[in-house]
């Protein structure tokens, strides 16, 4: 059975070989400048490339355990999560921020279950500081109800960065809230208007 390092070893040999991919490439090395800041779960079936049809270098990835935004508080601790959103405003300065959620997410699905999690201590504490305690009890696989409601806090807590906020009252990025369905490969956005989520 061929492992993960001979077939990324593969991979990249056959990617190195095609001329249009180096010249990608060669213009890479000069800089970036992405499209989106795109913040999803850690969970392997979740592909932002795949997701978006993103080439290299038009997505600018945060991903965290059940892709959650710590809330922004004055003071708080420098955090990767934190350092990350304010590099893509400040510095790249994206246009758009996608906060994309996931059915049969384990981390949402914990927390909607009220999962025993003793065993898994880090996991335990990082749910129960970045998971909100009133998302609605799920006991679907899917966990649809109770991830889209995650997502929409999530976009409010990017409303508390004082990085967000002045590019949003200055009309230079906007927010979106995405579903992703494992299961299916369809992915719908929120719309704050109707407070739903409709195909995208």
């Amino acid at each position: 059975m061929e492992t993960f390092i001979q077939h990324a070893r593969g991979l990249t040999a056959r990617i190195a070989d095609r001329g249009e991919e180096r010249e990608t490439f060669g213009r890479l090395a000069a800089g970036q400048s992405p499209l989106a800041l795109f913040i999803t779960c850690s969970d392997s079936r979740v592909i932002p490339s795949m997701i978006t049809g993103a080439r290299p270098g038009e997505l600018f990835e945060l991903r965290t355990a059940g892709n959650a935004v710590p809330v922004y508080q004055e003071g708080m601790a420098a955090s990767s999560e934190a350092a990350t959103i304010e590099y893509a405003m400040r510095v790249l300065r994206v246009a758009d921020v996608v906060v994309c959620g996931h059915s049969h997410c384990g981390a949402v699905g914990a927390k909607a279950r009220r999962e025993d999690l003793t065993g898994a201590p880090a996991v335990r504490d990082w749910l129960g500081l970045q998971l909100s305690d009133d998302l609605p009890a799920d006991g679907e696989p899917a966990v649809t109800a109770a991830v889209q409601r995650h997502v929409i806090q999530q976009v409010e807590r990017l409303r508390g960065y004082p990085c967000v906020r002045e590019r949003l009252d200055a009309g230079e990025v906007r927010l979106h809230g995405w579903f992703y369905e494992v299961h299916t490969g369809s992915v719908s956005a929120h719309q704050p208007a109707t407070d739903a989520f409709r195909p995208l």
